[in-house]
């Protein structure tokens, strides 16, 4: 469970600290993951090309 103080009322603060937190935490990555079913071979398919995409990346670097 996420949790963040707020401190002297600053509930916009607090809240964009929350909002953070959260992205990092992947929860909305999971929740696109859940929303609909993938056959099995086309998350092997776009597993495969971000494999590719990666590799590409650091050898650029």
């Amino acid at each position: 469970m996420t949790k963040v103080v707020v401190t002297n009322g600053n509930v916009d603060g607090a809240l964009k600290k929350f909002k953070v937190k959260v992205a990092r935490s992947g929860v909305p990555s999971e929740l696109k993951k859940h929303k609909c079913y993938t056959k099995p071979g086309v998350k092997r398919r776009e597993e495969k090309k971000e494999q590719i995409r990666n590799a590409r990346k650091k050898r650029r670097d």
